[in-house]
């Protein structure tokens, strides 16, 4: 009876699908045992024959390092056999495995796949995505309600990006995008309904829970450290050549408030998680805006993120004049006081 009891609670601490199929139903009924070589032989050929829940279950046995040798890259092929066949819960898991490997293009489909069940960490990439125009088109209204879906889930990083949010979405959006979160709350449940219905098709024909988990858990992807969306004022432009530097610095031209030296405020134009973002930025915006090179930028670490300002300036007033010069170039821009 101990032995059962412990088999047991392996299950209930498992990621795995039990699809009525006999031998499948054997390398769960092991793996539940703790005889994983058993449950990856049984899953194996079932795998291999194109069956989604046993090809589902052998990547989290290569994930976990259970009954084989650790190995990621095979882990998130199985996923993506099962991904493929539509088994939702194999799609979250290889949409999240390929953004943590910096896959992002790649992974965004299936990220969109996820959130539209109500995945939490889906919704929470794929608002950040939305807010930041990467991979899809800008759209802050769905992303405040997808963000704020992720929050209300628990999801604390969403959570946080919420809160920075309401600093940069003006408050009819903010607005818009509640009203679809609670209508994205009513499609979530029945998304997830059906989803389970999918993953969980095998509990009557055999008897047991079909949901498990590793008894190595798997490494979460850290969604946290996507970029922090409400960090990010504007999509960075396509880089564009870099122009010979000058020996020194020209004049702002009339209109745009001269720089100011000891100056305490700098005008800020994003927010990025890699460096060379801000710096593209920096260089197509000093084309774009006429004196916007005659000040010094500043590349300001803060977390994950990189801050692009420019600067120094006198007052606020300058800093709201030189901000309404790089908006009209396209690029969002606030006043900062130092």
């Amino acid at each position: 009876m101990k032995a059962f009891v412990t088999g047991a609670a392996l299950v209930a601490a498992l990621g795995l699908a039990a699809p009525g199929l006999a031998d499948v139903k054997a390398g769960y009924d092991a793996w539940g045992q703790g005889d994983y070589a058993k449950a990856v032989k049984e899953w194996q050929p079932l795998a291999e024959a194109g069956d989604p829940d046993a090809q589902y279950n052998m990547g989290q046995a290569y994930r976990a390092g259970q009954g084989v040798d650790k190995d990621e890259a095979t882990a998130v092929e199985w996923f993506r056999k099962a991904a493929e066949q539509g088994l939702p819960k194999a799609e979250d898991t290889y949409g999240r495995s390929l953004f943590q490997a910096g896959k992002r293009a790649e992974a965004m489909p299936w990220i969109q796949k996820s959130a539209a069940r109500g995945e939490p960490r889906a919704q929470y990439i794929l608002g950040t995505a939305l807010f930041n125009g990467e991979f899809v088109s800008k759209d802050w209204v769905r992303a405040y309600a997808l963000m704020t879906r992720a929050s209300a889930a628990g999801l604390q990083p969403a959570s946080n990006s919420l809160s920075q949010m309401n600093s940069y979405i003006p408050v009819e959006q903010r607005q818009k995008g509640l009203a679809m979160a609670a209508e994205l709350e009513k499609s979530d449940k029945a998304a997830a309904l059906a989803a389970a219905e999918v993953d969980n098709k095998a509990t009557k024909a055999t008897g047991k829970a079909t949901v498990v988990k590793p008894t190595a858990k798997p490494k979460p992807v850290e969604v946290a450290q996507a970029e922090a969306p409400a960090k990010v004022a504007a999509p960075s432009p396509e880089p564009k050549a870099a122009p010979k530097p000058a020996p020194a610095k020209p004049a702002p031209k009339a209109g745009v408030p001269a720089p100011q030296p000891g100056g305490a405020w700098r005008v800020q134009m994003g927010a990025f998680s890699e460096d060379g973002r801000a710096q593209a930025l920096w260089k197509s915006l000093s084309a774009k805006v006429g004196g916007l090179s005659g000040y010094q930028s500043f590349y300001v670490k803060g977390g994950p993120v990189t801050r692009l300002q420019a600067g120094p300036l006198a007052s606020s007033a300058d800093a709201e004049k030189l901000c309404r010069a790089i908006k009209a170039a396209g690029t969002d821009c606030i006043p900062k006081k130092m």
